[in-house]
């Protein structure tokens, strides 16, 4: 199976990981080098970012 284009942008990964608090090991040694775990947590709160997004649109509606 091969790598598909990511979902969440470049710009968006990487907010996520400032706010994790691992973008120095981004910065050092690329995607690659973050822990699962980190990963998991960010997608966690990028879904989390999006839940709010279409809550707050559809309060606005």
């Amino acid at each position: 199976m091969g790598r598909r284009k990511g979902v969440m942008s470049d710009n968006l990964k990487v907010e996520l990981a400032k706010e994790l608090g691992f973008y120095d090991v981004v910065q050092q040694e690329g995607w690659g080098g973050i822990r699962a775990r980190d990963a998991g947590n960010m997608v966690k709160r990028a879904i989390e970012i999006a839940e709010q997004q279409l809550a707050n649109k559809n309060q606005n509606q």
